[in-house]
């Protein structure tokens, strides 16, 4: 009879944090301010007891971005919530000041009847007050529930059929696909759009946003749609499925009223999609001067696919003012890829952890070489997940990044903590 092993606590804390995101950034901060409590204040503001039309996105950021003065002035920190709720912490902020920017903000949901219970003297739902040198072990206690409640939720998401295991899916079919897109359609897309910053980084100095890069999620729309299926299996029907995916998101940006991506962003679309009516009313929507802003991801293999459409399609873009990028560069494709030959703005390199080890090896100078050649500021390191990754693209030159890794370093406002000197 196998001995059963005993769990590792340190392997399970570990999983935990991950797990957990800007959560367990905020219960390591809140630790940490145990030894500097004095004049400190921290503010939540419950966003997640609003109505859920209250909660989209943009209204999410407004809500950020009405603290953001505070930062700097007052050596503040904001923390925005899987929840939606707002943590803002601040030292030497008088309470008047911190008010004001409370009722903005209940002046922004006056709709809501969470932020009309003002007048009812439930202004407590609303928004909580600590005062970290009298409070800190009761915000301490409440930071650690929601740590707590936000691993529970991923752990439960992770066990429910639509995260079934790859192989426990079916694999797609023609007849699939035609429902699926029937689906998308009709469907309200706004749930699975997402942005990712492309961030600039500069010797030692925190990541500075450049522009975000603004998709649909495949995993949030299969598990949305179609949970048992692996809308990816197939090549060619996944290719066919992204046109119509194409579609919907110009649609959606051009009906767009954020004016947080009214400008300065990137979008993966098909070269069948440049040819086409949609992208052409959509280019007819951009406000003067947007396009400049706005650049075109492409994939390598619909480029190479189709080098005649592929030229055509570059010079439209460049023509309008738009930059292009290639998009899924690997490694070993970026040594045999000119940059400026084919007329491309960036390139867009996928990091994988068999990079670190070109750096033991004489493939480095190779590499090294290849990102010369392309352009150090011409790189976008994406799928920067750890900090492993930033480093290597740091030790070459790379000055643009993207990934989770990024997306942790900028969710403590204020840029996130400085890296480490190469």
């Amino acid at each position: 009879m196998a001995q059963m092993q005993r769990p590792d606590p340190l392997a399970q804390q570990i999983a935990d944090e991950k797990s957990a995101g800007i959560e367990s950034l905020l219960l390591d901060y809140t630790k940490r301010l145990a030894r500097h409590p004095s004049s400190r204040r921290a503010i939540v503001i419950h966003l997640s007891r609003l109505r859920p039309d209250n909660r989209r996105a943009h209204h999410l950021r407004i809500a950020v971005n009405t603290f953001e003065a505070l930062v700097k002035q007052f050596d503040g920190q904001i923390f925005q919530l899987q929840n939606a709720d707002i943590v803002f912490v601040c030292r030497d902020a008088s309470i008047a000041v911190i008010d004001d920017a409370i009722m903005r903000l209940r002046y922004l949901f006056g709709d809501d009847p969470l932020a009309a219970e003002l007048d009812e003297g439930a202004a407590d739902r609303f928004a909580t007050w600590y005062d970290i040198e009298r409070d800190y072990q009761a915000f301490l206690a409440w930071v650690e529930e929601v740590y707590e409640q936000e691993v529970k939720r991923k752990k439960r998401l992770a066990a429910i059929a639509g995260h079934l295991p790859q192989e426990d899916r079916q694999a797609m079919d023609p007849q699939a696909l035609a429902e699926l897109v029937a689906s998308i359609q009709r469907a309200d897309l706004t749930n699975v759009m997402r942005r990712q910053v492309i961030c600039a980084i500069m010797g030692d100095a925190a990541p500075k946003p450049v522009f975000r890069e603004v998709y649909v999620s495949i995993p949030d729309l299969r598990d949305a749609i179609m949970p048992k299926r692996d809308i990816a299996s197939d090549r060619w029907l996944f290719q066919h499925l992204t046109q119509h995916l194409d579609r919907r998101v110009l649609a959606m940006l051009r009906r767009n009223d954020d004016q947080a991506i009214a400008h300065s962003y990137s979008i993966n679309l098909n070269i069948s999609t440049l040819l086409s009516q949609e992208f052409l009313q959509y280019d007819q929507s951009l406000r003067a001067g947007a396009r400049g802003t706005i650049i075109i991801e492409l994939q390598k293999v619909d480029m190479f696919a189709d080098l005649g459409a592929f030229i055509f399609a570059r010079d439209y873009l460049k023509e309008r003012g738009y930059r292009v990028c290639l998009d899924g560069v690997s490694s070993v494709t970026l040594t045999f890829i000119d940059r400026e030959r084919l007329g491309l703005d960036l390139v867009k390199l996928f990091w994988t952890p068999d990079m670190a080890d070109a750096m033991a090896t004489n493939r480095i100078a190779t590499f090294r070489e290849a990102v010369e050649r392309a352009g150090r500021s011409r790189i976008i390191l994406a799928r920067c997940d750890s900090e492993e990754a930033v480093e290597f693209g740091r030790s070459l030159g790379i000055r643009l990044f993207q990934g989770r890794q990024i997306d942790r370093l900028l969710n403590v406002s204020g840029g996130g903590p400085r890296l480490r000197p190469t």
